[in-house]
């Protein structure tokens, strides 16, 4: 299957409104990615494209580490979806290592993401890594980060500050 990963346009919301709402169930996600779309918090958002079909989108945004010395820039992996019809076909995973790779150009230095450890943890991230780093949004094992930068989260320790759009999910 070959899936073309490209920046999203805005051509693409609505595509990426059904996909989310497809993959998710319903309109929570879709109107936190035009929220965050709309304060202007994203950093990074791309989609899966197959036969010239939206298929699939990630998206990162800005967030915070507080900690007791000020604030540490991070970003934030949610959401990521694709239709249920094109999953496990390593869509999310492409979505995935191509965001990735725009992040650490962008020059972010550390990911967040509450999702399944089992995928994610194929990309580096670690339950380990966010121990220090307390969520609104809980997570055990699934709460998990990844140092685009080695070492930057030695010694961090803090509380995530997310953005406004996300009080939906708290």
């Amino acid at each position: 299957m070959s899936v073309l990963i490209r920046l999203e346009r805005v051509s693409d919301h609505d595509d990426i409104c059904n996909v989310s709402r497809a993959a998710f169930g319903g309109s929570a996600e879709a109107g936190l990615v035009d929220d965050l779309r709309g304060g202007g918090f994203v950093c990074v958002s791309l989609v899966a494209e197959f036969d010239d079909k939206v298929v699939g989108y990630v998206l990162f945004s800005r967030v915070a580490i507080n900690t007791d010395s000020g604030k540490i820039d991070a970003i934030a992996l949610a959401p990521m979806a694709v239709l249920p019809e094109y999953q496990r076909q390593r869509i999310g995973s492409k979505l995935l290592s191509v965001g990735l790779v725009a992040c650490r150009a962008q020059e972010h230095k550390i990911v967040v993401v509450l999702g399944h450890p089992e995928f994610y943890s194929r990309f580096g991230f670690s339950s380990d890594l966010a121990s220090g780093l307390e969520s609104p949004f809980g997570g055990g094992d699934a709460w998990m980060a990844l140092e685009l930068v080695p070492g930057a989260l030695k010694n961090v320790t803090g509380v995530m500050e997310y953005p406004a759009p996300f009080g939906v999910f708290t």
